[in-house]
């Protein structure tokens, strides 16, 4: 933006004439503002630079953030049009094993709450505004939970304990039944447009069967939640994260996976992914921020300097001995 610009240049090319001005007037009774020597000293050469200085950054500043469009907060939600949108497709293993307490660090959560604090840490360091998160059900087959929100706390409290087994029928776990759910949504979504996050034990996974993703599809990322080498008894049997099984579907549809047993997923991993944008992005400086930083330390810099000069502009104090 130049017109912010010159009219930086300009408040200093003003300030710097009257500030010269200043200089030579002060000049004529330098004798009584700095003793006998009439020297100036070291402050009074330095602080009508930093006014200068100052009073231009404050200019460009308040120009920039004038000129620039306001960020209004409201509590209404633009819609954003299906092309432009960007897509959170979360499948959840939500059968009995996932019941079975032996994760976190301590060993203390179950498979269900852990996965919960993963996505829940996935879904909190997102900044897109245009996500929009759908979630699938996989237990005795797959059931869509919810399609295309963008109220967090909407997934958030599906993810907050609530029993989804029970709308199953009993049996093994189809894992790829919900995958397949998954791939059937997403076909009407634009290329590249979404990531596809897997959550399970995988306690019971097929070795054939693998769905295909469509090209909508942009990264995959496989979280194993559960103790990989200490088994829970579950059903007569031993139930355990299954690390291979994982890193096979993983492996098999392009992407990545996390161990999500004891770690959270690192935002590098999230960034890996394309589709999804993190609080790292989001923190990033824009114009907006840079100008703020600028007014708010050149208005603080022009209230103190006053001051500055007040105790420290000269030593030379006239009726003392």
């Amino acid at each position: 933006m130049f017109f912010p610009i010159l009219v930086a240049a300009t408040t200093a090319v003003l300030a710097t004439g009257a500030e010269v001005l200043h200089a030579m007037r002060i000049r004529k009774v330098r004798h009584l503002a700095f003793g006998p020597t009439g020297r100036f000293s070291t402050p009074t050469i330095l602080a009508p630079v930093l006014k200068v200085l100052f009073l231009g950054g404050l200019a460009w500043a308040l120009t920039t953030l004038y000129l620039l469009e306001p960020k209004a907060h409201r509590s209404e939600v633009k819609e954003i049009e299906s092309k432009e949108r960007r897509h959170l497709l979360l499948v959840l293993d939500v059968s009995p094993s996932m019941k079975l307490k032996d994760s976190g660090e301590d060993s203390g959560l179950t498979r269900t709450q852990r996965s919960s604090k993963l996505v829940q840490s996935l879904l909190k360091r997102t900044t897109d505004d245009k996500l929009h998160i759908t979630m699938v059900a996989v237990y005795n087959g797959a059931k869509p939970v919810v399609q295309e929100s963008r109220d967090l706390e909407v997934i958030l409290n599906f993810l907050d304990g609530m029993d989804m087994s029970s709308v199953f029928p009993v049996g093994k776990t189809r894992l790829f039944d919900g995958l397949e759910e998954a791939a059937k949504i997403a076909r009407e979504w634009p290329s590249n447009s979404a990531t596809l996050l897997l959550v399970s034990d995988g306690d019971t996974v097929p070795a054939t069967g693998m769905p295909k993703m469509p090209p909508s599809i942009d990264g995959v990322l496989v979280m194993g939640v559960g103790n990989p080498t200490k088994g829970s008894m579950i059903d007569g049997r031993q139930s355990r994260q299954d690390v291979g099984a994982l890193q096979q579907i993983a492996s098999r549809l392009g992407g990545q996976y996390h161990d999500g047993n004891m770690r959270h997923v690192p935002s590098s991993v999230l960034n890996d992914l394309g589709s999804l944008k993190t609080d790292e992005e989001g923190l990033k400086l824009t114009l907006r921020e840079y100008a703020l930083i600028t007014g708010i330390s050149s208005a603080l810099g022009l209230a103190i300097l006053p001051l500055l000069l007040y105790f420290f502009a000269s030593p030379f104090k006239p009726g003392t001995s």
